[in-house]
């Protein structure tokens, strides 16, 4: 029912997919680290949603969340993509959802009633997207209302793996709120951008909603004589690539 491809020729995946159009690159590779391990820390914690955030905005969440989203399909697991940054969605663009006014928020004001009817197929085999449908007023609100808890439950009747591409934390309280509802936390942070002291009131604000953060990625990263991610060690991990808005 999901896997189904949209109609017409298949579309070329926009460059910022590049684990649908580089797959053996370095940054392909590295994204398939960290899809490793947040594996294991599926089967020692057995998470079933998983929500990718950021300090601030333009950090690169996105991009993450996408290709992450893609490795994860590409290894076989059944995956829903939720965009649930309400005020600025990207999903839409990422995948190039034809009816992309038809998606998350269109089920949290009940008009419609089924989840299914959201969900959205893409080109990428076992990856299906929810966009955030129209822009609401009260984005907070929406986020934070029972039916939220629903879509996660609900999908979860369909789906291996739920990946949302939640708000930036600091500016606006969704993605607070979202994290309480997460199986677990991966946080985008971009060298050179985001400010120490934002990463530690990020990193407080999350476990004040006793989020379980499950480790950073490092975005963006510029060094000599290294191309690509790497992992340091202490679950912090870097790539060469930055999201251009």
């Amino acid at each position: 029912m999901f896997n189904r491809k949209n109609k017409g020729p298949e579309p070329v995946a926009p460059a910022n997919l590049f684990t649908v159009n580089e797959p053996s690159s370095v940054i392909a590779e590295q994204v398939k680290t960290i899809r490793t391990n947040v594996s294991f820390a599926q089967q020692a914690q057995s998470l079933r949603t998983i929500m990718v955030t950021s300090a601030m905005a333009s950090e690169g969440k996105s991009i993450v969340t996408a290709n992450l989203a893609v490795e994860f399909a590409q290894a076989g697991k059944r995956v829903v993509l939720i965009d649930a940054d309400l005020r600025r969605s990207t999903v839409n663009r990422t995948f190039r959802i034809r009816e992309a006014n038809r998606g998350l928020t269109n089920y949290l004001v009940r008009q419609i009633d089924d989840i299914t009817e959201v969900c959205h197929p893409t080109m990428v085999e076992n990856l299906t997207v929810i966009p955030s449908g129209p822009t609401p007023p009260n984005p907070a609100e929406l986020i934070g209302s029972p039916l939220m808890a629903t879509v996660f439950d609900q999908l979860k009747q369909y789906f291996d793996l739920i990946i949302v591409d939640a708000p930036p934390i600091l500016p606006v309280t969704d993605g607070q709120i979202l994290s309480n509802m997460a199986d677990g936390v991966i946080l985008v942070v971009r060298q050179n951008y985001t400010d120490k002291r934002a990463v530690v009131d990020t990193k407080e604000r999350l476990e004040q909603a006793q989020a379980n953060i499950l480790g950073v990625v490092l975005n963006d990263v510029r060094s000599e004589g290294h191309s690509g991610y790497y992992n340091n060690g202490d679950g912090y991990y870097g790539y060469e690539y930055s999201e251009k808005k």
